[in-house]
């Protein structure tokens, strides 16, 4: 049965009413505080105050201070009148119940309408975050194709530049090599004149001699098909070179410094291709998913949830068995067996895992920081404090603003002060 709290007190100016309800020593939250337009209700266990007020008030602008062993309620009417009292008097218990009943549905209907109309606002600026976006991404992609755009059109009038210079210079060129070639068949002219006049000229005792023409070399023009083919070198023959290069697993060059580091990657994948492949034979009548070390994990943290912690560990045991290299199965089947009582199995596993979770980086911050805390938490339940201690410690150093590790910390702190005074 409660105990009533009765002793209270109360008084009113036309816009509001003020009440002081002493708590006799219990501890109130927010929480145990409820108000609607004519109910007003605060539990405690075992301590319980409930009143059906004499007129409706403004639930959503009236306050509640909690302080100095009492709550301070500050209630604005509705309509501003002076109340006779502050409970409805000569009321049945017919009217109580309904009255109180109403007040609660009213409550249940406001809370699902809020709740209703923040998820509506939260849809709408999520909407309007996505619109957001779009429109920027949008700006972004018409940005980089102006971008585009600009560089294809600088690169052709470039390239358009580029082929009229070529055009011009092989247009210089030809026009030089003409005149070169013009000058070579003046000059040939010239000495061919020359010739032909040194022939005609009488020379003494040879004047009815004519002379024989001479075959060389220098008789030949240097325009002669003949002499071109002369002139160019034999083609080369065609053949094939083959590169063999030394195979590796790495897409990488070799390096001396990276060869330690590789051979134990390597060494690493064959021990667990070497235990994926263990006991293949006693594993033959699962079924493809259970053969799955993450879906087994995912089975086992169900089993945890339903409260069954013997299931979870065999569910556990087999994702192991599959790979024992997954620290997050060694964190959970530590969770399991805290709450099995197991504690040694759980101080093994929370090591293992912490083995695991190297090197520490901040992906890992909260496994890591479970780890330590499952451990400690063992190890103060086999009443070994400095342990478990220096676990909380470790913990806190990953999450400083944890207040509950910090909370537990202090009370292991406490329990050693204690023992130390004890002995």
């Amino acid at each position: 049965m409660p105990l009533w709290l009765r002793e209270f007190r109360w008084h009113q100016s036309p816009a509001a009413v003020f009440v002081s309800l002493p708590l006799r020593g219990a501890r109130a939250t927010p929480a145990n505080i409820f108000c609607s337009e004519r109910y007003l209700k605060v539990s405690i266990p075992p301590f319980l105050f409930e009143v059906i007020l004499y007129a409706p008030i403004d639930d959503t602008n009236s306050t509640a201070k909690i302080g100095n062993g009492n709550i301070f309620f500050t209630l604005y009417k509705k309509e501003p009148a002076m109340w006779d009292s502050l409970t409805l008097e000569n009321a049945d218990k017919e009217q109580l119940q309904y009255l109180r009943e109403n007040a609660v549905l009213k409550a249940q209907q406001k809370a699902k309408e809020e709740t209703e109309a923040k998820k509506a606002t939260k849809e709408e600026h999520k909407k309007y975050a996505l619109e957001a976006t779009m429109k920027l991404e949008e700006a972004e992609r018409k940005r980089i194709e102006d971008l585009k755009e600009k560089e294809r059109q600088k690169v052709t009038e470039e390239l358009e530049l580029w082929k009229n210079q070529q055009k011009d210079a092989d247009k210089y060129k030809s026009i030089q090599k003409e005149g070169e070639l013009h000058q070579e068949i003046g000059q040939l002219k010239e000495r061919k004149n020359e010739k032909m006049t040194r022939i005609r000229i009488p020379n003494e005792g040879t004047s009815k001699t004519r002379p024989k023409p001479t075959k060389g070399h220098g008789s030949c023009s240097i325009f002669s098909p003949n002499v071109k083919e002369e002139q160019l070198p034999a083609p080369r023959s065609a053949a094939t070179i083959k590169v063999n290069f030394t195979p590796r697993v790495f897409p990488t060059a070799l390096r001396e410094s990276r060869v330690a580091e590789e051979e134990e990657w390597l060494h690493k994948q064959a021990e667990a291709r070497r235990t994926i492949s263990a006991d293949l034979s006693e594993l033959q009548d699962l079924k493809e998913e259970e053969k799955n070390p993450d879906w087994l994990k995912d089975k086992g943290n169900k089993m945890f949830a339903m409260g069954n912690y013997l299931a979870a560990v065999n569910a556990y045991n087999l994702a192991l068995r599959l790979n024992n290299k997954l620290p997050l199965l060694y964190l959970n089947r530590a969770a399991c067996h805290l709450k099995l009582r197991n504690l040694h199995k759980a101080i093994e596993d929370s090591s293992k895992a912490l083995e695991l979770l190297t090197p520490p980086v901040p992906d890992n911050e909260d496994a890591r920081m479970k780890a330590y805390v499952r451990r400690g938490t063992a190890f103060c339940q086999l009443e070994l404090y400095t342990e478990g201690l220096q676990d909380y410690e470790a913990a806190l150093k990953i999450d400083p603003k944890n207040k509950n590790i910090e909370k537990d910390a202090e009370k292991i702190r406490h329990l050693i002060q204690g023992t130390m005074q004890g002995s």
